[in-house]
């Protein structure tokens, strides 16, 4: 089996990559949570989980 790239140098750059700390940010205000969630729901037609396939037309 051949591979692209030499297995021992997997996750180099990662690695290396400094580690940048996430911002903080404010929570959601529940109008604009429950806007985005009518927006997934009606707008969009997915089914609610974590995992939803994109229906192609």
């Amino acid at each position: 089996m051949v591979t692209h790239g030499n297995v021992t140098l997997a996750g180099k750059v990662r690695s290396l990559t400094p580690k940048v700390a996430a911002r903080e940010r404010p929570p959601d205000m529940p109008r604009r949570r429950i806007r985005s969630i009518y927006r997934k729901r009606v707008v969009l037609n997915r089914q609610p989980g974590q995992i939803w396939k994109q229906m192609r037309v």
